[in-house]
């Protein structure tokens, strides 16, 4: 039988407790959420609703095409240019999704004969592009800058390093000044994904590259989603213009894929001048994480300390960190449940999202139903 093999893949993941199943959401949850990566509270934002049914009424439910036929608005546009001033680079470049803007920013920046050095805790999405890239790849240690160095010095022509800014898993932070530094050493290039920095670190939420002060360098890119402080869908890659110009000509997942919908490009471009009006908003984000942290720690429990927004509590395994959520739940708490394969140290957490929106009240409650289910 063609496709006798997924239920053997089934039954094993069904044995070690890995099965993933898709929960569909009420509009109205009861649910104290702890689980999403609306970071900055603004998804349901007056404001940027409103702005995603304008752009849907002005524009229409799709883009129509890809960006080079007719899938260009002149929202996209305003969001480019809003977008990279904001985060203090030259151009942008927006994409349907995060996803597509790091297979976009890594496929295209690596052409035959180059090295891309990738860290060990990437994002499945920089993974993903290094392996459609075209050049070779070596992976290094976790936030290993001496690695990095390593690798690119046994390599003669062009070299890029890949890496998250903020980790998804742990949300620890990337040592992004040596990385750069490492890569000047041998003139290679710096792609970071800023996926869990842009709203909540930098001033201002301007990102993990801003706060770094290599916002705007020549051999640094960046992608971004907007599906997480901005609290829409999409995503970009901030750069130089000729690394911009090179992208709309080369990177197949923006060539090829119709363009991001104008009601969440309408959305993410009112969400980024809230931002720009509520700076604070980026400040409470991480201070509610670190509140989390102090609080889950005091209860005895194993938690990383969070340099964004993202808290991550250690369980003893796949079947425990699964129960765990689910009692949450039951509680009345969604919180993220990470297991094998998705972490690659293979330690299951429960992961939280510190919002900026969050209450003292439900930061209490979040913690007592937390430790009480452990």
């Amino acid at each position: 039988m063609a496709f006798g093999w997924i239920e053997e893949q089934a039954a094993a993941r069904r044995a070690a407790g890995l099965v993933r199943t898709l929960r569909p959401r009420p509009a109205d949850s009861p649910l104290l959420d702890l689980a999403s990566n609306d970071y900055l509270g603004l998804a349901r934002h007056p404001l940027v609703t409103a702005a995603a049914a304008d752009a849907a009424r002005t524009w229409g439910g799709g883009a129509t095409g890809s960006r080079l036929v007719t899938g260009t608005t002149e929202l996209h546009t305003e969001l480019e240019r809003e977008l990279a001033d904001f985060c203090g680079f030259e151009s942008a470049l927006v994409l349907s999704s995060g996803y597509a803007a790091n297979l976009a920013a890594v496929t295209a920046l690596a052409p035959h004969g180059s090295l891309l050095v990738s860290d060990a805790g990437n994002h499945a999405s920089l993974i993903d592009g290094c392996r459609l890239a075209r050049g070779s790849v070596q992976v290094v240690g976790h936030a290993d800058p001496a690695g990095v160095r390593k690798a690119l010095g046994i390599h003669e022509g062009l070299a890029v390093a890949v890496s998250d800014t903020v980790f998804s898993v742990d949300g620890d932070a990337a040592p992004l000044a040596e990385l750069a530094l490492a890569c000047r050493e041998y003139g290679a290039g710096l792609i970071l994904d800023d996926a869990h920095g842009l709203g909540v670190l930098g001033a201002g939420g301007r990102g993990a590259p801003h706060a770094a002060g290599l916002a705007g360098d020549p051999d640094v890119v960046v992608t971004v989603t907007l599906s997480k402080s901005l609290g829409s869908q999409g995503g970009a890659v901030l750069g130089p213009a000729a690394v911009i110009d090179h992208l709309v000509n080369a990177a197949r997942t923006f060539i090829f894929d119709t363009g991001l919908a104008p009601a969440a490009a309408g959305a993410a471009l009112a969400a980024l001048r809230l931002l720009r009006r509520e700076p604070e908003r980026a400040a409470r984000a991480r201070a509610v994480a670190t509140e989390l942290h102090t609080r889950l720690t005091a209860e005895g429990l194993s938690a990383v300390r969070p340099d964004a927004a993202v808290v991550s509590v250690r369980a003893p395994s796949p079947e425990r960190a699964l129960k765990w959520a689910a009692d949450c739940r039951e509680a009345g708490l969604a919180v993220g449940c990470f297991r094998p394969p998705s972490v690659p140290d293979g330690v299951s957490r429960l992961r939280l999202t510190a919002r900026a929106d969050l209450t003292e009240e439900q930061i209490g409650r979040a913690v007592d139903v937390i430790s009480s289910n452990r």
